[in-house]
């Protein structure tokens, strides 16, 4: 049986923990280690990756993911979505509320990454992300793509 790509356990809403970058990664990345989505070391390919190129994608969202060698570390496809309404600074400016992060098997994360793009694009939906009060609210907003 494969889990489910984004369920409850994979949302953690109204963090204000993450005072940096790094941190925030690290945060995202270890719920999809704790819930048997990745090895740890996929962690830090997340951070690696944030190295070569950031993963800010504007729209106060960073899409966090591990680099293509990452993909050995990959168990199932999954997305952990972490708000912080406050913000953490991903240099440069850029402050971010939502983080998605990704781990894809195969090329399972194309078309997950696709659905992420269409809900992110509207700045209205990143609002009601940042702004959820239950899981479930989140759940349905990507549920509604198809």
């Amino acid at each position: 049986m494969t889990k489910e790509i984004l369920s409850k356990d994979n949302i953690h809403l109204n963090v204000s923990t993450l005072a940096e970058k790094e941190e925030a990664i690290r945060y995202t990345g270890e719920i999809l280690v704790d819930n048997g989505y990745v090895e740890e070391s996929y962690v830090g390919k997340m951070l690696e990756r944030e190295e070569v190129t950031s993963t800010f994608m504007g729209n106060n969202v960073a899409i966090p993911h591990g680099t293509e060698d990452a993909k050995v570390a990959v168990l199932e496809t999954g997305l952990s979505i972490v708000t912080v309404p406050e913000g953490v600074d991903f240099g440069d400016g850029n402050i971010v509320k939502v983080l998605i992060g990704i781990a894809g098997k195969g090329d399972e994360h194309l078309e997950v990454l696709s659905k992420i793009a269409i809900v992110c694009s509207e700045e209205e939906n990143i609002e009601k992300i940042v702004g959820a009060q239950s899981k479930e609210e989140i759940i349905r907003l990507f549920d509604e793509v198809s």
